[in-house]
């Protein structure tokens, strides 16, 4: 069913608006007049010209108003002529055809008023506002009272003055109601349109801003598998390299072929997340891609010749989250004291579970500051990302010369609400 509708969109529609389906306007002519808004008012003038002369001649006969046909057509012609602005100067155009009435209708009669006061009162309330067309016609019906007034006491008034000024009012007061009508329900739709476009916008932006945050969580999960298998198989090469024994060597080589499965495995699964998963929000892994645990990270670093120790307090059991957070902050931690320190004698992973949540301490010696990173700060930065999206906080530096701690509280609480 939605093919069968048109968008009703202009040619300068944002790529924002693609996707904003309107239905067609009803009606032809509705459509034609609304396509071509200048023949439409050129069409309505001549058509109000005729039926306001048409009252200035049937006028004109009377012995009692000489010279009527010159100064009714002069004024017919320039309030006619004035609705071609009624969209564009609606309340000067209505006070402009309002003329005739306060000059002519009083001593005559309203045939001679023509139909153009309505219709510029009628655009006055929807091209305006209504409260505009409200006050537009009780200044008219005022001054129209007054006027009448000063022909009474004047006593050059006709005998039907009276039902004149009444039967003008009525007129204008009928363009008016049928204006505000029409005017409101317009605003009212262009207010639906304009809400529909904003809310297409913000659809837009809200994609936007949910594919690159999922960017940046897929960035720090490839840096922490890169990062940590790398520096492992560096480590294990240069040491199986070194060695003159062929039965370390080989066991080094054999590690660095597991480590280098292991990364290639978790780089596989997390590219099936992407291929799988393209266009959901939530496609980052909240879980180890693998069944790995912090003493497999641990097992690895010894292999690779680290003096590194585990201690675990507490029950384990938290959330994925909480888990891959742990598992990422202690691996990236290792991987760090790996790059960085120089014949480390210790390093120290401190794991403590509590109701409360998870606080986690690593520190090592050997750590020099006089030498410059070789990453770019990203690993560290992604760290204190994923604390802060358990609502839990980071910290990493020199406790001591040459010894470097790195600190981690991830609250359970928080995470929960």
């Amino acid at each position: 069913m939605a093919a069968a509708h048109d968008v009703v969109l202009g040619r300068g529609a944002s790529p924002a608006e693609d996707d904003l389906r309107l239905p067609r306007p009803p009606g032809v002519f509705r459509r034609f007049w609304a396509r071509h808004p200048r023949w439409a008012d050129a069409l309505l003038a001549i058509l109000c010209l005729l039926l306001t002369l048409a009252g200035v001649v049937a006028a004109a006969y009377d012995p009692r108003t000489p010279g009527l046909l010159a100064s009714g057509a002069a004024l017919s012609l320039l309030t006619c002529v004035a609705l071609l602005w009624r969209r564009r100067w609606p309340i000067a155009v209505f006070a402009i055809t309002l003329v005739p009435a306060l000059i002519l209708a009083p001593a005559l009669s309203g045939s001679v008023m023509g139909p153009a006061p309505v219709i510029a009162l009628y655009s006055v309330a929807v091209y305006r506002s209504s409260r505009a067309a409200m006050w537009s016609l009780g200044a008219a019906a005022g001054a129209l009272a007054l006027v009448t007034f000063v022909w009474t006491v004047v006593g050059d008034a006709s005998a039907n003055a009276v039902g004149t000024v009444i039967g003008t009012g009525l007129f204008l007061a009928i363009g008016a109601l049928i204006g505000v009508n029409v005017g409101n329900r317009k605003r009212y739709v262009a207010a639906l349109i304009d809400r529909s476009r904003q809310l297409a916008v913000e659809r837009d932006q809200q994609a936007r801003l949910a594919a690159a945050d999922e960017r940046t969580r897929i960035a720090r999960e490839m840096h922490d598998i890169v990062s940590h298998s790398l520096t492992v198989i560096v480590a294990l090469a240069e040491g199986a390299n070194a060695t003159p024994d062929p039965d370390r060597s080989r066991e080094a080589s054999r590690a660095v072929a597991t480590t280098a499965r292991e990364a290639l495995a978790e780089m596989r699964v997390m590219l099936g997340v992407l291929r799988d998963t393209p266009s959901e929000g939530d496609a980052a892994p909240t879980e180890p891609l693998l069944d790995t645990s912090l003493h497999d990270v641990i097992g690895a670093a010894r292999a690779a010749g680290f003096p590194v120790t585990l201690s675990v307090s507490g029950d384990t059991e938290v959330s994925a989250p909480h888990s891959l957070a742990v598992l990422r902050i202690v691996q990236e931690a290792i991987t760090n004291a790996m790059r960085y320190s120089r014949d480390a004698t210790f390093i120290r992973v401190v794991t403590e579970y509590s109701g409360a949540g998870v606080r986690i301490v690593v520190d090592n010696d050997g750590a020099r500051p006089d030498v410059e990173s070789a990453g770019a700060g990203w690993g560290l930065r992604g760290l204190q990302e994923r604390a802060g999206h358990l609502g839990g906080t980071l910290t990493a530096g020199l406790v001591a010369p040459g010894r470097w701690r790195l600190t981690a509280e991830l609250p359970t609480g928080a995470a929960d609400a």
